[in-house]
């Protein structure tokens, strides 16, 4: 019981999961377009922000290359005034203590050609060791700017105990730009001074931009598969028109085919019991072929009037049970025939009775199309297998025969409609390439599976694998 409600699940579930061809083409197509608009998207979205990003960055380098040559002027001045006041050591201290910084300078620092800090400032004292460290052996070159981040203490927190910054107690990161200058006099060397400018405030507005563009970018992500299932959906309406105008034809033609095909293959046997055409070899062998011929049609209408109705979804199935074990045999003995002209050895493995439920008139076609599919492809003094077994819940159909094989690249090919694996063998044998594709449908009309294993040169195995029971209905 168990067994039968799992199958049943995954049945369903393969069901629901299954499209047809124009939903798949259809969802392709949503795809591309979606994925050709978010990718415009994103194309927009990095050149606007790096955009942004290089003016930013630029106007702030500028903005600090400008207040390196100001300030270098005056520290330059200070610097000559204290060389020439080097004597007086309350001179040094007062220059010392000079505040060169404008509002936007986090620091400035005058280092001497010794290395000692000659003048300087900074928006924290705490901080001054690890600017230093920053621009400790730093020989900038001309118009070279530093971009460095440090940890300094959050302003508003500083003084209250217990209380944590994001990045560790009372502490915040702040981005910094730095450059720095040489300062001659007369061809000596007085000094380096490195100025820094705090920018955190502007990558934070950089980042929150990102931010702010990734999820617009999102949120036009829906709009772009709305407008791509749109777009798709347009484009496949004159696509499903023609077919559907295309499976009418199919349809109608096939129908109309019949009758009057049915008409000549009558004439023709009332031909053939004329005493005219049974005396005469040539005139008898006139009326083989166009019989041969004739049927050969009839058989292809069938076919194509079978798969028209299967894509129009109104076949109907009589649904009851029966012994297929039977039918399996009926098959064998309607081919064997076409089996003995070719010294094929025809194998039957099949339990006495094995009763299950489905369109017993379908499901002999598709033991017909499997064995005259294997005797066709068999060579001669060859056998074909066929094999009949219970397993749980499920009737297995196996066919194996020890022909020509199918190429590895073909065999996801060989259930689609027209398609012959070799075209000029399958002229020779009479194959239209509709016979695989009808016994897949068949298959998958009473929930199914059906899977094939070849070796070239070796054989095919092809298998079904049915449901023994399902609803008795007609639908």
């Amino acid at each position: 019981m168990k067994a039968k409600l799992l199958t049943r699940a995954k049945q369903k579930v393969k069901q629901k999961v299954k499209q047809d061809l124009f939903s798949q083409t259809q969802n392709r197509l949503t795809f591309r377009y979606s994925a050709l608009l978010m990718l415009f998207l994103l194309l927009f979205v990095f050149i606007v922000y790096a955009l942004v990003y290089v003016v930013v960055s630029n106007s702030q380098q500028q903005n600090l290359n400008s207040m390196l040559k100001q300030e270098s002027r005056i520290v330059q001045s200070i610097l000559i005034k204290q060389a020439i006041n080097s004597s007086n050591q309350q001179s040094k201290e007062e220059y010392k203590n000079i505040v060169v910084a404008g509002e936007d300078q986090f620091f400035y620092y005058v280092i001497s050609p010794e290395g000692d800090l000659i003048m300087g400032n900074e928006a924290s004292e705490r901080l001054r060791s690890n600017l230093l460290d920053l621009i400790d052996g730093w020989i900038p070159i001309e118009n070279e700017v530093r971009k460095e981040r440090i940890k300094a203490p959050r302003p508003s927190f500083e003084h209250i105990e217990g209380v944590k910054g994001q990045n560790g107690e009372g502490k915040i990161d702040i981005d910094l730009m730095m450059a720095g200058e040489p300062i001659f006099y007369k061809g000596q060397f007085l000094g380096m001074l490195y100025i820094g400018k705090d920018v955190s405030f502007l990558y934070q507005l950089l980042k929150w931009l990102l931010i702010i563009m990734l999820s617009l970018t999102v949120l036009f992500v829906g709009v772009a598969i709305y407008i791509s299932r749109l777009m798709s959906k347009r484009a496949m309406v004159p696509i499903e028109t023609a077919f559907q105008k295309q499976k009418e034809f199919v349809a109608d033609a096939s129908h109309e085919l019949r009758t009057p095909l049915s008409v000549m293959l009558s004439s023709i046997n009332a031909l053939e019991m004329q005493e005219e055409v049974t005396e005469d070899p040539f005139s008898k062998k006139l009326i083989n072929n166009m019989k041969a011929e004739v049927k050969r049609m009839t058989s292809l209408v069938s076919d194509l009037l079978t798969l028209a109705r299967s894509d129009s979804n109104k076949v109907e199935k009589a649904m009851m049970p029966f012994d297929i074990t039977d039918a399996v045999q009926k098959v064998m003995e309607s081919v064997e025939t076409l089996a003995i002209s070719k010294h094929i050895d025809l194998q039957l493995d099949t339990p006495e009775k094995l009763v299950v439920t489905g369109d017993q008139e379908r499901l002999t076609q598709l033991i017909y199309i499997l064995l005259d599919n294997a005797i066709k492809y068999t060579t001669p003094h060859g056998s074909v297998n066929i094999q009949v077994v219970q397993h749980g819940s499920e009737c297995i159909l196996k066919v194996r025969d020890t022909g020509v094989g199918i190429h590895p690249d073909e065999k996801d090919r060989i259930f689609d409609r027209f398609y012959r694996a070799d075209k000029s063998r399958s002229r020779q044998m009479g194959g239209h390439g509709l016979g695989l594709a009808i016994a897949k449908w068949i298959v998958e009309t009473h929930k199914g599976k059906i899977d094939v294993e070849s070796e070239q040169e070796k054989g095919s195995t092809f298998t079904v694998r049915l449901p023994m029971s399902q609803k008795v209905k007609k639908s």
